[in-house]
C-alpha cells in the first residue's frame, strides 16, 4: 500500500505506536554506498565456475539457481558465510573444497578489479562522493541527526574496507559506531550489533529503526520488534525500484519499502509522527 498517490514509499504493515525513533542502524553496500554496485555479477559467476568443475555437478541452469538462492539468502551476513556455503556445495558434488577464506580472497581480488577505478577516483577527488551514494543518503542522515537519533553502521564487508569507503563517501561523521566483518567471524554479526543497541539503551523495539537492502538486517530488526525499512534501490540506474530486491525485502519482513532516500521528508514524517 502506497502512503499516498504522490509517494513512492510503500507501507507493507502499519507501524506500532511510538513517540519516534532514537536509534538507527544502516547497512552499507546497496543501502548507502554504491561503490560495490555489481558485486553479485562477480560473486555468482565465480561460484558457478567453481561448481561446474566438480565431478557430480548438475547442468548450468540448476547450478545458477542454487548459487543465486544461497547468495541471496546470506546477503547481509559477512562474506565468509557465502564462501562457507560454496565450500559445502563443492563437497556435496564430490569436489575438493578450498578453505572458505581462499574463496573469499579470490572473490575480493576479482571485485577489486571492477571497483578500483571508483576507489581511485574518490581518493583523488576526480569522482565526487555523490556519484557513489544512494540518492538522498546524506539527507536521511542529516534528518535523523536533526531529530537526535544516534546512528550506527554495520556491514558484512570487511571492516577495514567499510571504514575506508565510508570515509571516501564522507559518511564517517554521521555514525556513533561503524562495524564490519572480522577475521574471527564468529565475534561479529549485525544481529549482535542490534541486540547490543537494544540492551544497552533498554529499548522496547519501535524506538529502533534499521535501513537495509538485505534479508539479514531486516530479519534481525524484526526479531527485536524494531522498524525495518527495506531500501530497494535500482543500483545500476540510481532510479526507481529493483523489483527483485523489493520482493526479497518483503519476504524478510520489511515494514516499509523505499526506492532510495529522496523520500526523506515523507519518511521522517512517518518515523516521527506528530502527536
Amino acid at each position: 500500500m502506497k502512503i499516498n498517490e504522490n509517494s513512492s514509499i510503500e507501507m507493507i504493515r502499519q507501524l506500532p505506536e511510538r513517540d519516534g525513533v532514537h536509534y538507527a542502524l544502516f547497512d552499507f553496500d546497496g543501502t548507502l554506498s554504491l561503490i560495490r554496485e555489481g558485486w553479485q555479477a562477480i560473486m555468482i559467476p565465480m561460484m558457478i565456475e567453481i561448481l561446474m568443475q566438480t565431478p557430480a555437478h548438475e547442468d548450468k541452469d540448476t547450478i545458477t539457481t542454487v548459487v543465486r538462492d544461497f547468495v541471496t539468502r546470506l546477503t547481509g551476513k559477512q562474506t565468509i558465510f557465502q564462501m562457507i556455503q560454496l565450500a559445502e556445495e563443492v563437497k556435496k558434488r564430490g569436489g575438493n573444497a578450498e578453505d572458505p577464506l581462499t574463496y573469499k580472497n579470490e572473490y575480493h581480488e576479482r571485485l577489486l578489479k571492477r571497483i578500483q577505478y571508483r576507489l581511485d577516483g574518490l581518493r583523488s577527488k576526480r569522482i565526487q562522493p555523490e556519484e557513489y551514494l544512494v540518492p538522498g543518503a546524506i539527507s536521511i542522515l542529516e534528518g535523523l541527526r536533526s531529530h537526535g537519533v544516534k546512528c550506527y553502521l554495520a556491514s558484512g564487508t570487511d571492516e577495514k574496507y567499510v571504514l575506508d569507503e565510508a570515509e571516501l563517501l564522507h559518511l564517517t561523521p554521521y555514525f556513533a559506531g561503524i562495524y564490519g566483518a572480522q577475521d574471527d567471524y564468529m565475534n561479529f554479526s549485525k544481529k549482535m550489533v542490534i541486540q547490543r543497541i537494544i540492551a544497552e539503551n533498554n529499548l522496547s523495539g519501535p524506538e529502533f529503526v534499521a535501513f537495509g537492502d538485505g534479508f539479514v538486517e531486516i530479519e534481525d530488526t524484526k526479531s527485536v520488534n524494531g522498524i525495518a525499512v527495506g531500501v530497494a534501490t535500482n543500483e545500476a540506474d540510481r532510479e526507481g525500484i529493483d523489483e527483485w530486491k523489493r520482493n526479497r525485502l518483503i519476504q524478510a519482513g520489511a515494514d516499509l519499502i523505499i526506492p532510495d532516500f529522496r523520500v526523506t521528508d515523507s519518511l521522517l514524517q512517518i518515523l516521527f509522527p506528530v502527536k
